[in-house]
Formats: C-alpha cells, structure tokens, sequence
C-alpha cells in the first residue's frame, strides 16, 4: 500500500519500510524509483513554467546523504534530456555513482571546495559563483533541485548549504527533494534556516512536516511518487480529510429521521454587545442541517436572531449538543449560567471564546463532565494553558501548534481544534488532523462563529467530536472558498455559502480531493 499526501509518516517508520524494500531489491533500485519520479516532476515544472525541455537550466544543489544522490540520478535523466544541469556540492562527501552518471550525462559538477572559493562568507548582496562550469547569474536558472539535506539530518540550515539557500531563496523556482532542507521531518516547527520550495517531491508518503503547521506553509505542493514500499498496518501520524472521505461520514437524514434524530443544537452566544455572533452561529447551525436549534441569550440578541433565523427555537429544553461562548463575555452572568450548566450536563460541547476562558475555573472545581470540542485560536490556546499551569505564550503556540493542543488534549481530555491558516484538530487518541482548505481571505470576523455553528450540528448528529472538527474546518474552508470567489469575504457571505459546500461533500466520490 502506498499512501497518499494526505497522511503521513514519521521518519523512523518510513526508514523501516525503505529498508525492507531495499532487501528484496537490487542495490540502489530504490533511488533509481525515487530518482526517475523526481526527473518527472522537474521535467512538467520546465514545461509548465518554461513551455519546453530543451535547453533549459536546472541546478542541483547536492548534499551528502541520499537526497543528494535522488538528485543527482535525476539530474542524469534531465541531462540526458536536453537539460542543461549543473550541480553544486555542498559537502565534500557526495554519492559518487549519481555524479559520475551526471558528468557522462553531459552534466556539469562544482565540487564544494570550488563553491567555498567562490563564495566564501555569503551576504545579501554576494554574487552568485563563477566558474568555467557555472553560468554566473541565477538568473540564467529556471529551477533548482533542493536536494542537500534529508530525513537524517538535524533540522536548520549552516556552512555552505546556508549560504547557497540564502542565495536562491526568493529566485528560481525551488523544486525540494522528500523535504525542503533545514526542516525536521516529524514536526511542524521550524528549528532554524531553511529553503522553502515550490513543489516538494516526497516518495512513499507524505511526512508529518508536509501537513503541520507552520512549517507546511513553505513546502509548496507536494508531489508523492510511489517507490514501493509497503506501508500496511503502519501508524498514521498526521492526515488531511478529503471531501470524499467526508461523504462517507456525513450525517445525511433518511426517510425515517424527524428534527429531533436530525440533531437538536442549543446555541450560547453574543450578549449585550457581540450580536452578531448569535446571528451567525445559529445561522451556521441551521444552514448546515440540524434539525433544529435552540438560542439561549439576551433579549436583544434573541430579537436578532428570530428576526434573521425563524426557525430557531428560543429558550431551553432537549438538545444534542452544544455551542457555548461565540461572542459571549465572560462577565455576563446570565450567558456564564448558561455555559456552566451545559459542561455540567453529558451532552458533548463545542467550547468557544467566551466559554473558553470560563472552562480552567470550571475544571478545578469539576464542574465538567459533558465531552469537549474545544476551538480556540492561538492566543485562546496560550490563554488556556497558562491559566491550567502552563506557563506559555502566543508565539510559542504558533511556532509549534500540535505540541500545545496535544498538551491541552490530554491535560483536559478534550478534543483541541486550534483555528489558523492551517487547523489542526487533535485527540489524544488518534492521529491529529490538519486541514487547509480555505483561502487567506477567511480570516475575517465572524468566521470563527461560522465554524462552531457547523461544528455543533455535526455533533448534535452524532458525530465524533475530532470527526465533527475536521469536518467542519473542511466545510467551513469550502465555503469560504465559494464566497470569496478569489476575493475578499464576510462571515455572512461564508454563512451564505455552507449549503453549497456541504452539497459539495455530498455529491463527491469517494475517492475525490
């Protein structure tokens, strides 16, 4: 079984699995497999970008471990090709059998002690290298093949291979070998320099740095080429829920069901001053399909809310699930009532914004028992942990989002949705899942109100809380992408566009991204 970019795996499994195809195989017919699909996708990104092969300019940067090798073997097959290729070492050990293929190619090679010379103590303003085998501008290349570091290597980026990332950053198109150099394989952080790429080409699956944030925000697309390694039964680390994988799992009504098997959702939120929040969760909730929801608020707020949404229902009585806090102020009494009395209950959650900051107080007392789907953002999550012990800032959740919504996970034992440009939706108890299916353009406010209104019918339908997360995010991304249209958005507009980006999921294949 091969697996696709959308889950990954940790290096120290994907070695195993390479070193039992390895033993079956002839030597290095695994980094002719790796190195044949690395050619492949160079060779569409010089036709896509370029509009031919023939003369083009590809550059190698080479490193001394296997990536370097899968570049130089495919630097060969360009050559060959037509490509003009020229390879720049960035170690003084490289895989010789890949260079000598490169040289009788017809591939030009600047050994490292050549590329120190000519750029010894790299600037911002340094010059590229010059050399009878170097063109002397970067300009003259249409892609470099980022092949100096691998899997093994310790993350960031130094010496001469620092230098050279430094010195193509921002020019040719950055094609990256399984990883872009400088990056931890296993982690969304980013532990120093490194050379972000435009394509990434992974072989046998993706790895958990291709999907978590933040260091997935410079892998570009990644391509996955199959080298045959047998994954079966292997611990998925991170996945990316799919469209078609939602269809199979959305909550969709048959001819039996009634309001009340569809999905009761009683909605805490807004107040005297956030309104709007009120409008829109509910809204969510009812435009994403719950068969009925309950709005517990204010007098104004209420107003707003039967005034936008008849069909909600104001005041208690049965429900399914739960959204408590979208716009609620903490300090208001009557919504802080409401809040406690639904964690006290055994109806799952979504805790949000205003419930957030109630929920440390409520959990020392242990006043918690209903299941939790929490949703915060950076800041939110930081605020939560520092006020469980945790001494811990917004910066250092965004630098490293999984580590700290696993630790809120399973200090609190809940389910963390952390919203970003990326969400990561982690249970201690299964992989975590990590979707970017919405445009820059939904960071917008409201948006977040939007989210737990979609989250909180899919609870109320009965839907796991890391399930009913990834889901929503899925959705929410959607939609954002159906309003935006490429261009800014609202929340209203986000709103709008739900039942169109859950008929999206509905309609997919099982098999569609």
């Amino acid at each position: 079984m091969t697996l696709g970019c959308t889950e990954a795996v940790d290096a120290a499994t994907v070695r195993a699995a390479e070193e039992r195809a390895m033993a079956g195989l002839p030597e290095g017919a695994l980094m002719q497999r790796a190195a044949a699909g690395l050619a492949t996708e160079v060779l569409r990104e010089l036709r896509e970008r370029t509009g031919g092969v023939y003369g083009r300019h590809v550059v190698l940067l080479v490193g001394p471990g296997d990536n370097g090798g899968d570049a130089s073997w495919a630097g060969a097959r360009l050559a060959v090709r037509g490509v003009r290729v020229s390879a720049l070492l960035t170690d003084d050990r490289a895989h010789e059998p890949g260079l000598d293929a490169l040289r009788r190619a017809g591939g030009r090679v600047l050994a490292a002690d050549e590329v120190r010379r000519l750029c010894p103590e790299h600037d911002d303003h340094a010059a590229p290298p010059r050399s009878p085998s170097w063109p002397g501008s970067w300009d003259d290349v249409d892609v470099v093949v980022d092949g100096m570091l691998g899997l093994g290597a310790r993350p960031g980026l130094s010496g001469l291979a620092h230098d050279l990332a430094t010195e193509v950053r921002g020019g040719p198109r950055i094609v990256a070998v399984d990883l872009p150099s400088g990056l931890g394989p296993d982690s969304g952080k980013v532990d120093g320099p490194f050379l972000p790429a435009d394509v990434t080409v992974t072989f046998g699956t993706a790895k958990p740095c291709h999907l978590l944030p933040p260091a997935c925000l410079d892998v570009g697309q990644v391509q996955l080429v199959d080298i045959g390694l047998d994954l079966d039964g292997v611990r998925v680390a991170v996945q990316r829920l799919l469209v078609g994988d939602a269809r199979s799992r959305w909550p969709s009504p048959g001819s039996g069901d009634d309001k009340y098997s569809r999905g009761v959702v009683g909605v805490v939120a807004g107040g005297a001053t956030y309104t709007g929040a009120a409008v829109l969760a509910t809204g969510a909730a009812v435009r994403t399909g719950a068969g009925m929801v309950r709005y517990l608020g204010p007098g104004a707020a209420t107003d707003l809310v039967r005034a936008r949404w008849p069909e909600v229902v104001p005041g208690g009585g049965r429900v399914q699930a739960w959204v408590l806090g979208p716009g609620v102020d903490p300090d208001d009494e009557g919504q802080a009532e409401h809040v406690r009395a639904a964690l006290a209950g055994e109806e799952p959650c979504l805790v949000d914004a205003g419930a957030l900051a109630l929920l440390p107080g409520l959990l020392r007392d242990g006043a918690v028992s209903a299941p939790l789907l929490l949703t915060p953002h950076a800041g939110e999550l930081a605020r939560l942990l520092a006020d469980l012990g945790h001494g811990t800032a917004r910066d250092q959740v965004e630098a490293d989002p999984l580590t700290h919504a696993l630790r809120a996970a399973e200090e609190i034992g809940a389910t963390v949705l952390v919203k970003g440009a990326v969400t990561l939706v982690v249970s201690s108890e299964r992989p975590a899942f990590s979707q970017a299916d919405g445009p820059s353009w939904l960071a917008t406010a409201g948006a977040g109100d939007v989210l737990a209104g979609i989250a909180g019918a899919l609870l109320a339908a009965g839907v796991q809380p890391v399930h009913a997360g990834a889901m929503a995010a899925l959705v929410h991304g959607l939609a954002g992408g159906i309003a935006s249209g490429g261009g800014p958005v609202s929340a209203s507009a986000v709103l709008d566009a739900v039942p169109a980006a859950v008929r999206s999921v509905l309609d997919a294949g099982p098999s569609d991204g």
